[in-house]
């Protein structure tokens, strides 16, 4: 007899395979063999193990995702209450920024305990919650793993800056000051400065040396050439495995090691030889010893050993780990993925592509053949959004067609091979808003470098709900401002409407799931002298071929996908998503895009 709903449900985002082997059994009313059964529940295990490779992430800042008790910022619960919505929407997992318990001086970055929730947020119970409904909803929940350092308030830089034989003394980078004397600080050891403005040393009376802290003067930096920093962070990341996690976003991974010697980074020069001077008034620096340095993929490697334990005892499935990491080139890139003998993340962020910040065919399409061929097996994790950079909309936009161009973006970040990850809100098509006064400026480095850097307020405004006051984010006074387009710019109101960047979002996440080109399929590039209009072609063995196009301007452009050389023969094209208004087809000689137009159509 035929498999029940309820066992079917099992075998939910399951491999492919898996599916296609169900239905055609059951058809008819047939009966499953044994054999068959256990095909499917090997492809079912094995999708388990592979979840994240064809995976939807969706990144929330919990402070302004959804707040329950009338405080003005977001809470666990709120996204507990917001699940239904993110399982429609068709997301595998949510990468929460951290929620530890924190100063808040940026905002969670500056962790003061690593074993709890701050209560802001809610209570371990509330986390618990969370992931257990997650879980009902096929959802996993990834933690914001901060290990480049912690809070000055967290008990162990305390008891380091307490005296210099504390035994946590070397947890933290300490020096004395150049022409430091028994009396005189002297000046900071080196020229390194702080990604968020000025010196990168901090001068501490009682124990008369400098500490050093990559970001702000509240987050001194970890000694990860102390053996017992590396310990201290496999028993955390333990901690968060057992309570069920599925994995880590690491976050400034690249910069947890400094040159040992010391030594000055370089100035970059401008073009006649001068200083390049940053929004903070600082020579900009090349960055060449403080960051990507040796050690970094030793630690990286003992993390992903740690979480791989995770993956065949108490919880099924892999823990995935993603890393933050801008690095210069693909070549870099692969290194984090690490080798067949000493694996290091499943996900590093491919920044390549997620920041090029202008609508460049050529340049994306180099960078998207670099992501296919340069990777190996591995797979890539494509962005365009996070909450340390302006939209979308600010980037990429031109005011006049922000939603067109967003469907183009949204189309290369989930119609590519790999997995994708979504900021909260870019499915709407959530505005930068920036502050306009200094006075309303939240974000430290807003404060430090304004006006030249305002700050990340204006990418980490509440969540547009709904067109009722507030947007529907909180019934108190929100800790950001509302911005005014949710009126129009929010969830409720895109809803009801097909032709909304919402459903577009959701259409584009079926078809990832659901068509095994898109599932399982590599990227062919197509076209590829028009520096107009970006296509390529996805395709697996054994499945039906898929086109995508995408115009890159605000002119009606005209493709043809099987011009002589092309290699592809003039099929009939069925079509599975379209820009709002576009016609259907004839053929793969004859496409016509409307400004910033998309076609994706499956041969016939």
């Amino acid at each position: 007899m035929c498999l029940s709903n309820a066992t079917k449900r099992k075998f939910e985002r399951s491999a492919w395979v898996a599916t296609i082997l169900l239905a055609a059994l059951c058809a008819g009313g047939q009966s499953v063999p044994a054999k068959a059964k256990v095909d499917a529940k090997s492809a079912a295990a094995a999708s388990e193990l592979d979840w994240w490779k064809n995976a939807v992430i969706y990144e929330i800042y919990p402070r302004s995702f959804q707040d329950t008790n009338g405080d003005g910022i977001g809470d666990l619960n709120g996204i507990t209450a917001r699940l239904d919505y993110l399982k429609e929407l068709g997301v595998d997992a949510i990468w929460l920024t951290p929620v530890y318990p924190s100063p808040q001086v940026d905002f969670g970055y500056d962790i003061s305990d690593y074993r709890n929730i701050d209560p802001q947020y809610g209570t371990l119970a509330d986390f618990d919650r969370l992931v257990a409904e997650a879980g009902k909803r096929h959802i996993r929940i990834i933690m914001d793993m901060v290990m480049n350092h912690t809070s000055d308030q967290h008990p162990w830089f305390l008891a380091s800056r307490s005296s210099r034989d504390n035994p946590y003394r070397d947890w933290y980078v300490w020096r004395d000051g150049k022409g430091q004397t028994a009396t005189g600080k002297g000046q900071p050891p080196n020229n390194w400065q702080s990604l968020f403005g000025h010196s990168a040393w901090q001068w501490d009376d009682k124990t008369r040396q400098y500490y050093y802290h990559k970001f702000y003067i509240q987050q001194p930096d970890l000694n990860w050439r102390n053996p017992a920093v590396h310990r201290a962070f496999e028993d955390i990341v333990g901690f968060w495995l057992e309570r069920g996690v599925g994995g880590f976003r690491f976050d400034a991974i690249t910069t947890l090691f400094e040159d040992p010697n010391l030594t000055d980074e370089g100035v970059v020069l401008d073009k006649n030889g001068k200083p390049v001077i940053n929004a903070y008034g600082d020579p900009q620096l090349d960055g060449s010893k403080t960051d990507n340095q040796p050690g970094l993929h030793q630690v990286v490697a003992e993390m992903r050993a740690t979480a791989d334990k995770f993956a065949s005892t108490r919880f099924p499935g892999t823990r995935a780990l993603i890393g933050e990491t801008y690095l210069p080139n693909i070549g870099e890139l692969k290194t984090m993925y690490g080798t067949p003998q000493h694996p290091e993340f499943e996900l590093p962020m491919d920044t390549q592509v997620a920041f090029i910040n202008k609508l460049d065919v050529a340049g994306f399409r180099a960078r998207l053949v670099d992501a296919e061929s340069r990777l190996g097996v591995n797979t890539p994790l494509l962005l365009f959004d996070n909450h340390d950079n302006p939209r979308i909309d600010a980037r990429y936009g031109d005011g006049l067609h922000d939603t067109a161009i967003q469907r183009v973006i949204s189309t290369i970040l989930l119609a590519s091979r790999g997995a994708a990850l979504v900021y909260y809100g870019d499915e709407i098509g959530m505005k930068t808003t920036p502050p306009s006064r200094k006075a309303d400026v939240k974000d430290p480095i807003g404060i430090t470098g304004w006006p030249k850097e305002k700050g990340r307020d204006g990418e980490r405004t509440p969540m547009q709900w709904n067109d009722t006051a507030n947007a529907g984010f909180t019934t108190g006074k929100p800790w950001l401002p509302v911005p005014p387009n949710a009126d129009t710019i929010n969830v409720r109101a895109e809803q009801s409407n097909p032709a909304s960047l919402l459903a577009w979002y959701k259409a584009l996440i079926q078809l990832k799931k659901t068509v095994p080109a898109f599932a399982r399929g590599s990227n062919v590039m197509l076209d590829t002298e028009n520096t107009k209009v970006l296509s390529w072609l996805r395709q697996a063995p054994g499945a039906p071929r898929v086109v995508v196009t995408v115009n890159f301007t605000a002119q009606p452009q005209t493709v043809d996908l099987a011009a002589a050389g092309s290699g592809i023969a003039p099929e009939k094209l069925k079509t599975l998503l379209k820009s709002p208004g576009a016609a259907d087809p004839a053929s793969l000689h004859h496409i016509a895009l409307g400004p910033y137009g998309v076609y994706i159509g499956q041969m016939l």
